[in-house]
């Protein structure tokens, strides 16, 4: 199981508390962790990523073990201890202003 981790505001939405536990299928990459959570939470599609394009949003970060991996290609593998649900995949929102 991946573990993943989403700010407040989406948890409100897809109406959910703490951790969301997900079966990914194949490689575990930012895209099939995304696709998987958006099938399990259609309310979040297009929230966290476009639609269309798949482009992660703005203000949108994705970490795991301590990495960013927000500008990584969405089919990279992420690490070893993401796919064995030792750590989660997290999605943070960003912080802007002065």
């Amino acid at each position: 199981m991946i573990r993943v981790i989403l700010p407040l505001h989406l948890r409100t939405l897809a109406r959910v508390d703490g951790e969301v536990s997900l079966e990914v299928a194949g490689a575990v990459t930012q895209g099939s962790i995304l696709d998987a959570l958006e099938a399990r939470y259609p309310m979040l599609r297009g929230t966290i990523r476009d639609q269309r394009t798949h482009k992660r949003r703005d203000f949108l970060r994705f970490f795991a073990c301590n990495e960013d991996f927000s500008n990584d290609a969405p089919d990279s593998p992420l690490p070893e201890a993401v796919a064995r649900g030792v750590e989660p995949f997290m999605v943070v929102g960003a912080v802007a202003g002065g």
